[in-house]
């Protein structure tokens, strides 16, 4: 544990001895090195006396090069302006009534950001201080995480722009020439109007789901389903729609056990991963049902359904990211959320979902779904 403190009159020598574990931690059984933030603690006078491996990381500091010095020595942080961040906060000096800092983005030499908060610990209120509690956090997550934010921000307003311009234009025209066409002419621009409304639909539930997944908010009502007619509602939706009914093969092993789960989202994943299959695959596209093991600790039984095809697959560097947002497994448009949101919606049933080769040479979509029950039965 990367804990010191000086032994020097006053706290101000260079000596180091072993201090103490802070009461806190220890007393919870807790090793500072074991938190997964950075820890830096200060004494009544100034000098580190405790930092750990996560601070270490952090900053590119050794705990030996920290412990003993004082706390801006041993942790020179700038704000973005570059004014020197303890000449501006003064944690040991200035009001009686402050209890720290909050969070904030500051800069280690070398202009490597961190997000950094304090907590001035008293014995008394408006005493002296006695400790100066530091957390450090990498921001790369928070990075991430923006950049992401910013990509679905991106994503949505292109695909928003293309469906609004479309009805735009075409109510617009017909408001302002309503006359001057024929009947014929006005179902079609009334039908792609129609459909292109359903696209702007669909792409705000997307969201939606999107949204309920990274809250974890994603709600399943459960009911009984037949996994197997399900599937062929969809096989005869596409038939209906001029596919070849010898494009698709359905294959159902019976007995299959009862199946509870959302009939709605399940419909969802369905239809998510036929279409990648008819739009991005070849051949035949084959859908298998059987009776599996459960994914789910204390039970037995599960319901796993394959969608396979026999394209081109996808490039096995490209599989690990297959389930991530705006993954687009070919250049013939769509969001890139379809798989995310699909992998969301098996999870939340409590079930996996894996990617892989079909025997055929395309991909093979898997998902295995426990059988479950709804709350009011188990």
């Amino acid at each position: 544990m990367s804990v010191g403190t000086s032994n020097a009159p006053g706290g101000r020598g260079t000596g180091r001895v072993p201090a103490p574990r802070h009461g806190d931690l220890t007393g919870l059984g807790i090793d500072p090195d074991e938190l997964p933030d950075g820890l830096v603690v200060a004494d009544e006078h100034g000098l580190v006396v405790c930092f750990n491996a996560a601070a270490a990381r952090i900053t590119a500091t050794a705990p030996a090069d920290a412990l003993g010095r004082r706390l801006e020595k041993a942790l020179p942080l700038e704000d973005l302006e570059g004014r020197r961040w303890w000449q501006l906060t003064d944690p040991y000096g200035g009001l009686a009534i402050r209890v720290g800092q909050p969070e904030r983005n500051l800069l280690l030499p070398g202009g490597r950001e961190v997000l950094v908060s304090a907590r001035y610990v008293r014995a008394v209120p408006t005493g002296p201080v006695r400790r100066v509690v530091v957390s450090l956090r990498d921001t790369e997550a928070r990075r991430r995480t923006e950049r992401s934010h910013a990509e679905l921000i991106a994503t949505v307003a292109h695909e928003l722009r293309s469906p609004l311009t479309s009805v735009k234009g075409f109510t617009a025209t017909l408001l302002a020439k309503w006359e001057r066409f024929t009947d014929d002419q006005k179902r079609l621009m009334l039908e792609t109007v129609d459909a292109d409304a359903d696209r702007v639909t669909r792409l705000i539930a997307e969201l939606l789901d999107i949204s309920r997944i990274d809250s974890g908010r994603l709600e399943v009502r459960r009911q009984p389903v037949d996994i197997g007619a399900a599937v062929g509602r969809h096989i005869q939706a596409y038939v209906a729609a001029g596919q070849p009914a010898d494009r698709f093969l359905l294959r159902v092993e019976q007995p299959l056990p009862g199946l509870w789960a959302d009939p709605d989202k399940i419909d969802q994943v369905l239809s998510n991963l036929i279409e990648n299959a008819v739009r991005h695959g070849e051949g035949t596209v084959t859908i298998d049902i059987t009776a599996t093991a459960s994914p789910r600790e204390g039970e037995e039984a599960g319901t796993s359904v394959t969608v396979s095809d026999e394209g081109p697959g996808i490039p096995e560097e490209s599989m690990n990211r297959v389930f991530t947002r705006f993954w687009r497994g070919s250049k013939r448009g769509g969001t890139g959320l379809g798989l995310y949101i699909v992998k969301g919606i098996v999870e939340a049933h409590g079930g996996t979902i894996t990617v892989g080769r079909a025997p055929g040479g395309g991909a093979e979509f898997r998902f295995t779904l426990p059988v479950s029950t709804p709350a009011y039965l188990a």
